[in-house]
């Protein structure tokens, strides 16, 4: 079994414990991430002159250093809500407090958990709107800030083969997959970390398997039996 690790240089390691033994291992980033300076991030915080904010939404790990600053805007009882365990440990290494409640399902699933206005959300340049939407909806006043912006990296001849000929795939974020949706074969599996990007992936892809973690080594061996 060739399995490909797809997140940007430097981030796959953890992956490449829970794939475990007897895989070849292939290791192509597909994205780039380019963070917002601080100054600029300082200056967009100020921007905003309803008053504190109540509610804090970070959407993904990268945003976790930019929750640290923007904690300095927001009322002294805000209420942090986080995306994705990943997210949550990251805003734990920052020193923020414990998440108030966590999603595994996307942004939106948290619509019904926050309730304190104004509400800050930090995530990606061209962020999905409908946590926004939804908040919004129900009376509460939203702003979002691009806190850092996923850039797609260019594949050549090699790596497009060696992507096409993988057995699975992991795939991060909608980002990655935009760059490999026409490489992956229609026989590869594509595992995905959650609910958000695997809607993503199986809009155009029928074998997504969901979620990552220390136990993926076993679902990968699961696949490598042969069918009964």
């Amino acid at each position: 079994m060739r399995v490909a690790l797809t997140r940007e240089a430097g981030r796959n390691e953890e992956l490449r414990t829970w794939v475990g033994e007897g895989v070849a291992v292939v290791e192509i980033p597909l994205t780039e991430t380019v963070y917002v300076d601080p100054s600029e991030l300082e200056r967009a915080l100020g921007d905003f002159s309803q008053g504190p904010w109540g509610s804090l939404v970070i959407t993904s790990a990268r945003s976790a250093r930019a929750a640290v600053l923007a904690r300095t805007h927001c009322a002294s009882e805000v209420e942090l809500f986080s995306v994705g365990a990943s997210t949550t440990a990251a805003l734990t290494r920052a020193g923020l407090e414990t998440p108030r409640a966590q999603s595994s399902a996307g942004a939106l699933a948290l619509a019904r958990q926050v309730w304190r206005s104004p509400v800050l959300v930090l995530g990606a340049k061209g962020m999905r709107g409908e946590l926004s939407d939804a908040l919004t909806a129900r009376g509460l006043v939203v702003d979002s800030i691009a806190c850092y912006e996923t850039r797609a990296r260019e594949l050549d001849g090699p790596a497009r083969s060696v992507l096409g000929s993988c057995d699975v795939v992991l795939i991060g974020a909608p980002s990655a997959w935009a760059v490999v949706r026409d490489v992956v074969s229609t026989t590869t599996w594509v595992v995905v970390p959650g609910a958000t990007t695997a809607e993503v992936v199986r809009a155009t892809h029928e074998r997504v398997i969901e979620g990552w973690g220390p136990s993926l080594g076993v679902r990968l061996a699961a696949l490598a039996r042969p069918a009964d």
